[in-house]
């Protein structure tokens, strides 16, 4: 044989001698699971396998190795995130005080300055100057921020002291307004006091006020000696007392007010439990006599015939309703801007009173309107919970009683300038020109704000903002650190 076949038979042959010496001199392993003792040769293996390190991650299907991306955020959850902190948000202890405070400013500085912007024309045709109301209205609120920072201070107990002072006041200057030479007339309504110079008063706007704080104050008492399951303690004396002021209103022929105290005294009632019956009963009863007083008045059935007007009318008897409408439809998303109004230039009668927000849709548009009526709302809201969360029935009864007030009085208004309800001949709360319905409203408003800081949980968290318990809570929480934490 060759010597270059014989080499090559001999590096053939050298896998399988391996092999061979392999089989012969390493043990066969046992059949089954290997043992995991240290003393066997699996074991031996096993320690003997080298490390691999953590295992790959696995390759997603369709895609290029090592390229996933992270899943990405479930749809909606940024929204629910957002609904979740402003609930929270919703839900503190000062939420109701922040409430009552913000919009019942706003609503204030905005009644301002459309006050201002209404009333320049008017003004002038009264050959007084361009700020003439505004001026009056701005001394108003001035002393109605007073008068709101007063009762927001005030204890629950001289509030309840309060309450038969100022419902004997104001039913003898109601019982002056009818007297001759004392009382004035105000576009046929006998309602007002003259005071001396540009100043006059109705009594009447103070007597809203006199009867939630008197017939609260009542109902709490009654509340307290159990005595609200019957009804002639629930009727009696809160009916006949809010009759009495009904019928002293009436004489003077201001059938707007006279709704407004109806709807505070169903308010009480609801609030004290009345039964259906009863409460129907009582609806009824101040239904019949609406109903008459509406029927025997031909100014009042006129002002019933303009719901809804879209023209003058026989005798422009429906005049006012009518360019109130135009008015809102005039001012499109944004308005025309402030002060370039054109109904307020003799088309509009009242454009700064009972119609201002009628201007205010037509150099602010449904913007400005919209904005009016959610300040409206939170205000409302935050009445409602202030209510609804006391534990004091005198709270309960006199926030829910002005909360009833100022809403009522909003809607009435605002349903007359948009043409759903009769012309009631009253202001706006807060917006509107008049410092007699200013003042007092102004007063019930610090009451809430009185209301919202007595709950327990807000007078907590109110304390916890005051410098000197912020700073023990500080200094406490820096003595608890440890010595070598800088």
């Amino acid at each position: 044989m060759p010597a270059d076949e014989s080499s090559a038979a001999r590096g053939a042959d050298r896998p399988r001698a391996g092999a061979a010496f392999s089989r012969a001199f390493t043990p066969p392993l046992p059949a089954g699971p290997l043992p995991a003792a240290p003393g066997t040769l699996a074991g031996v293996l096993l320690r003997s396998r080298p490390a691999t390190g953590s295992r790959r991650p696995p390759v997603p299907r369709g895609g290029a190795r090592g390229t996933s991306t992270p899943p990405g955020p479930r749809r909606g959850a940024g929204v629910r995130r957002i609904y979740e902190q402003a609930r929270r948000a919703w839900d503190r202890p000062l939420t109701a005080y922040y409430l009552i405070l913000g919009s019942s400013l706003l609503i204030t500085v905005l009644g301002l300055v459309m006050v201002y912007s209404a009333s320049m024309i008017k003004a002038l045709e009264l050959a007084r100057p361009g700020t003439y109301f505004f001026r009056k209205q701005f001394l108003a609120a001035v002393i109605g921020a007073g008068l709101m920072l007063l009762a927001s201070r005030m204890p629950l107990k001289l509030h309840r002291a309060l309450a038969y002072p100022l419902l004997m006041g104001t039913v003898f200057l109601m019982v002056l307004v009818q007297v001759p030479g004392i009382g004035m007339s105000v576009n046929g309504n006998q309602n007002w006091i003259y005071l001396g110079g540009p100043f006059q008063l109705q009594p009447s706007e103070f007597g809203k006020l006199a009867l939630i704080l008197w017939g609260a104050d009542l109902l709490a008492r009654k509340q307290d000696k159990r005595l609200l399951a019957q009804w002639k303690h629930m009727l009696v004396p809160l009916v006949p007392v809010a009759f009495m002021l009904l019928g002293l209103i009436m004489l003077g022929g201001d059938m707007g007010t006279a709704i407004i105290l109806t709807a505070i005294l169903f308010g009480l009632l609801w609030l004290a439990g009345a039964p259906t019956r009863l409460f129907a009963g009582v609806l009824g009863c101040a239904g019949l006599i609406g109903f008459v007083l509406i029927k025997t008045s031909p100014n009042r059935m006129s002002r019933l015939g303009c719901i809804g007007a879209s023209e003058p009318g026989p005798g422009d008897s429906c005049w006012q309703a009518v360019h109130g409408i135009y008015a809102l439809a005039s001012g499109g998303w944004f308005g025309s801007g402030l002060g370039a109004s054109v109904e307020k230039w003799g088309q509009l009668p009242e454009p700064h009173t009972d119609f201002i927000f009628a201007i205010t849709g037509e150099e602010l548009g449904l913007a400005g309107t919209l904005s009016v009526l959610a300040l409206f709302a939170a205000l409302g809201y935050a009445g409602i919970r202030v209510a609804g969360r006391t534990e004091d029935p005198f709270v309960r009864y006199a926030a829910g009683g002005v909360t009833t007030w100022i809403t009522a009085q909003a809607v009435i208004n605002i349903g007359a300038v948009l043409g759903l309800l009769p012309i009631a001949g009253v202001p706006l709360p807060l917006f509107s020109y008049g410092g007699s319905a200013l003042l007092p409203t102004m007063f019930a408003v610090g009451l809430m704000i009185a209301f919202a800081r007595d709950d327990p949980a807000a007078r907590a968290a109110l304390a916890m903002r005051r410098p000197g318990v912020r700073w023990k809570t500080m200094r406490r929480r820096v003595m608890k650190r440890p010595s070598g934490e800088r």
